[in-house]
């Protein structure tokens, strides 16, 4: 019997575990590392923004502000990793897909240097589609939050 936790027992992730996850890489790959996880219930993903990351290019030139979207993005993420894990499925096997994203809101700007702690929270599990609150701060400072669900499916053929 191996000392090893299963999958779904495992407190945090790094990104080696997160891309074996997730089918996303850079530049899309918006999360680091995963912490506190409890299951698929909540868990909370850790951004590090860096200055030398596509968008800022131009968004904006002399005032980089990371994307709102990809706040949004790196949420779910977090959100599907945590799914993923918590089932014990591979990224290659499995793909989560965007369904809705609600009540988002843009509460401060987040430059280059930031770190973000992204937590999400389960509201909803149905079936194979599950809905998530999820926040984004910067320190102790709120910077964006929403409600997001996703569905997981089986990785198409290519």
């Amino acid at each position: 019997m191996s000392d090893t936790p299963a999958k779904s027992e495992l407190q945090s992730v790094d990104i080696a575990r997160i891309m074996e996850m997730l089918p996303h890489r850079y530049p899309f790959l918006m999360i680091d590392r995963i912490e506190e996880i409890d299951g698929a219930q909540s868990g909370v993903g850790i951004k590090n923004v860096t200055f030398n990351e596509p968008h800022f290019q131009g968004h904006f030139p002399g005032n980089p502000v990371f994307p709102g979207v990809l706040m949004i993005e790196a949420m779910a993420q977090t959100a599907g990793g945590l799914v993923i894990n918590d089932r014990g499925d591979e990224g290659g096997d499995k793909v989560v897909f965007f369904m809705t994203i609600d009540k988002a809101r843009f509460r401060r700007p987040v430059r280059p240097g930031d770190t973000l702690r992204l937590p999400v929270k389960l509201l909803r599990a149905r079936s194979n589609v599950w809905k998530y609150k999820g926040e984004a701060w910067v320190g102790d400072k709120l910077v964006a939050e929403a409600e997001i669900s996703a569905m997981i499916a089986d990785a198409p053929e290519i």
